[in-house]
């Protein structure tokens, strides 16, 4: 592996000779031939694009306002309870949309693909994330370490999941009575959806849930001091708390502001409906779009023995979302494989790379999926845990028939059962003490 330093977070990059197997085990691919398959022009940032995105988005956001405005102004909207909630509630629907892509052109800054100028990427991601109270040098740096060890049981920050005998103990079973767990009947399902996809993203924010002890830089904290929010806490080194904190001070800054705002105009419920409403459905897509990219029956996770940076990168899956996942979410959704393997191309050049990436992949490439409330109760229901399976790995090309199992060519694969307890703090973490 190699070390280069960008901004805030050292960033380990694959070596060359790193290969994953492709079609089959001896077509063996190194990240250096699929970079060598990707146009040039696909890694170099530009400005003007960039900026014609940031502009076109802003745009819509400020017409949504503009149309909101003027047709709560409306006659028949003031004198019709149905008409009114019809009109705030189509206006965060939408708003949330356009913000969501707004929110990933922040994270394009934090990935240094907005422009080759590194304090103009700060810049806007600083200000874009910070309107929309995400810390943005703080999921910056976590989220860089995600894309690093993506899928790596130890050391991911994102979406980790137990293994079996920490899941028995979830759900309160003896692991030898697993195969008996049965599934969450449907109302629990759709609960238990929308407990995460209402509180999830904040909620990580807060206490970094899905992340495995082992993954955090600083060891045996407290729960409370891994958040994102906690300039000396777990999750962040030293030299980064100036930067945590600017984050804390943006996010700051926008309570300052709406606040400001509701003073000047006197009504919660206008301040509701203009901003709560879109952050709130904001919210929801960002979770959804993470969590159905990195949880899907046909993803494997790796343990540190069986894992490399191109094993670990191609583990994810595209999520097609029509014309919303296209236009509107920056790609984010569509070419989620190409971002995990080369974060800086721009989201604009995404589509072009991975038809030229794709191909190399073989098996590792894993079909592209659909992006639906259907998609989330399959990820919930059959994806709780993982385990080894000799027979996945050979239908994934990581051994032969036959070959003799071993760590270096194992997988781990998603088994089913029902959803345990909602988590409220990251795992291995306690609310009571700290050695720090």
């Amino acid at each position: 592996m190699e070390t280069r330093r960008t901004g805030f977070q050292t960033q380990t990059e694959p070596h060359p000779t790193e290969l994953v197997e492709g079609g089959s085990i001896d077509k063996e691919v190194s990240i250096q031939q699929i970079r060598n398959a990707i146009p040039n022009y696909c890694f170099q940032p530009s400005l003007f694009w960039s900026t014609f995105y940031l502009v076109r988005d802003l745009i819509y956001s400020g017409i949504l306002l503009g149309v909101l405005h003027y047709s709560l102004q409306a006659q028949f909207v003031q004198s019709s309870p149905i008409a009114y909630y019809a009109v705030v509630n189509t206006y965060g629907f939408c708003q949330g949309i356009v913000w969501t892509g707004l929110w990933v052109i922040a994270h394009d800054c934090g990935h240094s693909s907005f422009s080759k100028w590194g304090v103009l990427n700060d810049i806007v991601g600083f200000t874009l994330h910070s309107s929309l109270l995400a810390p943005y040098f703080s999921w910056k740096s976590t989220h860089r370490r995600h894309h690093i060890y993506a899928n790596h049981m130890d050391k991911d920050l994102n979406y980790v999941p137990p293994r079996r005998g920490e899941y028995a103990e979830k759900i309160g079973l003896a692991v030898e009575l697993l195969h008996e767990a049965g599934q969450d009947s449907p109302l629990v399902l759709l609960t238990r959806i929308l407990i995460q996809q209402i509180f999830g993203w904040n909620w990580y924010l807060l206490s970094n849930i899905t992340c495995p002890p082992s993954a955090v830089l600083k060891q045996g904290m407290s729960a409370w001091r891994h958040t994102h929010f906690d300039p000396w806490g777990a999750l962040f080194r030293d030299s980064e708390k100036l930067a945590i904190l600017m984050s804390d001070i943006g996010c700051l800054t926008t309570l300052a502001a709406l606040y400001q705002f509701y003073q000047r105009i006197g009504s919660f419920g206008i301040v509701f409906w203009v901003y709560v409403v879109p952050w709130m459905w904001l919210n929801h897509w960002i979770v959804m779009i993470t969590y159905l990219h990195h949880t899907h029956p046909s993803v494997p996770k790796y343990t540190a023995k069986s894992w490399t940076f191109l094993r670990g990168a191609t583990a994810t899956v595209d999520r097609d979302f029509g014309i919303i996942g296209t236009h509107f979410f920056h790609h984010i959704s569509t070419d989620h494989v190409t971002h995990h393997l080369f974060s800086r191309i721009p989201h604009y050049y995404c589509e072009s790379a991975s038809q030229a990436l794709i191909p190399l992949l073989g098996k590792h490439y894993h079909e592209r999926q659909k992006f639906r409330y259907e998609d989330l109760k399959i990820s919930f229901r059959e994806c709780q845990w993982v385990e080894e399976s000799t027979s996945q790995d050979r239908m994934f090309g990581l051994r032969r028939e036959g070959e003799i199992t071993g760590p270096s060519n194992e997988a781990l694969w998603y088994r089913g059962g029902k959803s345990p307890a909602p988590e409220f703090k990251m795992r291995g973490s306690s609310v009571f003490w700290s050695n720090n």
